[in-house]
């Protein structure tokens, strides 16, 4: 019994391996040593192997959207002339759609989204009402860094409200209402009088115009003409 356990083992922990050469991607991280360079720091992330490596293989997925036009693929058979046109072909591009949650504006990150906003770097924009919602209330006022261990029920009785880490006071909140209820009546008005149809995407547009704030990825997609739409 022993003998036969002890081959099993034996075989197992001594069983040639399958060579991965050519198959796959050998572990290694930057060398600082270069200096740093943004653009190879960010490709070393696919052979870091952990995390690392799925933020590379994203980084991966943005590339070939930027990098991808029409004339990368073959001609179909039943494709009209314009479509076989090689100058069409070349300037025909990914249309990049960005899609986050409420939560992401909430935090820093809002200034990332909002540079890609302002710099076109993204064509429409899919969020929730949150992400409406608190890209407005941070123009009208601050939110706080905090901590995930604060006790709910101590911060309500202080009137603040908390998002992961984040804190919120109820004031900002009163902020927006205050703002934002003038231009509903205004939109309900225009909605009666002049028979103007509001689907979200315009409404979207209409409270980027309102807020007029160079912080406002909202504004910014107004001010492009990039559409913005809730999920």
């Amino acid at each position: 019994m022993e003998e036969h356990l002890f081959s099993s083992v034996h075989s197992t922990v001594f069983k040639e391996s399958e060579s991965l050469e050519g198959r796959c991607t050998k572990i290694q991280g930057y060398d600082f040593n270069q200096g740093v360079n943004y653009s190879l720091l960010l490709k070393s992330m696919l052979s870091t192997g952990f995390q690392a490596s799925n933020l590379g293989d994203a980084i991966e997925v943005v590339n070939q959207m930027l990098d991808w036009r029409l004339s990368n693929d073959a001609i179909a058979e039943d494709c009209d002339d314009e479509e076989k046109d090689p100058a069409y072909r070349e300037s025909v591009r990914c249309k990049v759609f960005l899609g986050f949650t409420s939560n992401l504006i909430s935090s820093g990150v809002r200034d990332t989204v909002r540079y890609l906003v302002q710099h076109h770097m993204v064509h429409v924009v899919v969020t929730t009402a949150g992400g409406i919602e608190e890209d407005l209330i941070k123009c009208l006022a601050p939110t706080y860094k905090g901590d995930f261990s604060l006790p709910g029920a101590q911060l309500r009785s202080k009137g603040l409200n908390r998002i992961g880490n984040l804190l919120v006071p109820n004031e900002n909140y009163c902020k927006f209402e205050d703002w934002i209820i003038p231009i509903f009546d205004q939109m309900l008005k225009e909605q009666i009088e002049e028979k103007v149809s509001w689907t979200p995407s315009k409404v979207v547009a209409r409270l980027g115009k309102e807020i007029n704030d160079e912080s406002s990825y909202l504004y910014w997609a107004y001010k492009a003409s990039i559409s913005a739409s809730l999920a």
